[in-house]
């Protein structure tokens, strides 16, 4: 396992192709996180993030050979993978309100019994969460996209970039334009 962290995700990739189970799972826990965290703010929806994690490391592995070295690099690859298996899942699913965990409802029935006065601000945060989570799902998919990978996912402008094969440019446009669109639909949300 020692031997593959060193080596690069595109020679990491080939191996995995090739059979070699070390090579995948040293990617996998390269890339897992990363995409995880992409695909949960794109969905908002924790069930939906795993299971899309996880249908796109099947996908490398019976389709990884499509990858292109000169096209950029293997995690442009799996995001690129990643926005088509979320907007398949899209159309084959309505979009639903996801119901809180277990430890969330755990946490907040402990809270509600021990510390009853701290319910309220609890709940105002939860709402204005919510509201957030809904205005950044409603933005058109190329707004919230730069908006995930650079706000949520904390991504540089020029990984973004890379993730969404587009300019720096086009990554500080699409964030400018969708900050003021995501400010607008909050305003209005705010209002009674």
């Amino acid at each position: 396992m020692n031997s593959f962290r060193t080596r690069s995700d595109s020679e990491l990739l080939r191996l995995s192709l090739g059979g070699e189970e070390g090579a995948f799972l040293a990617l996998y826990e390269r890339l897992k996180y990363p995409i995880f965290r992409y695909v949960f703010y794109m969905t908002n929806s924790k069930t939906a993030a795993e299971e899309v994690t996880q249908e796109l490391f099947i996908c490398l592995l019976k389709e990884g050979d499509r990858y292109r070295e000169e096209q950029g690099d293997v995690a442009a690859f799996a995001f690129g993978i990643a926005r088509n298996l979320i907007r398949r899942m899209k159309r084959r699913e309505r979009m639903y309100e996801a119901l809180p965990d277990d430890e969330t409802l755990i946490r907040l029935s402990g809270n509600i019994v021990s510390e009853p006065e701290a319910l309220p601000g609890q709940v105002i945060r939860q709402q204005l969460l919510e509201r957030i989570r809904r205005a950044i799902a409603a933005l058109p998919d190329h707004y919230r996209q730069a908006i995930v990978l650079c706000d949520l996912c904390e991504f540089s402008y020029a990984e973004a970039a890379l993730r969404l094969n587009c300019a720096v440019g086009t990554i500080r446009s699409r964030l400018n334009r969708g900050h003021a669109l995501l400010a607008r639909r909050l305003k209005q949300a705010g209002k009674p």
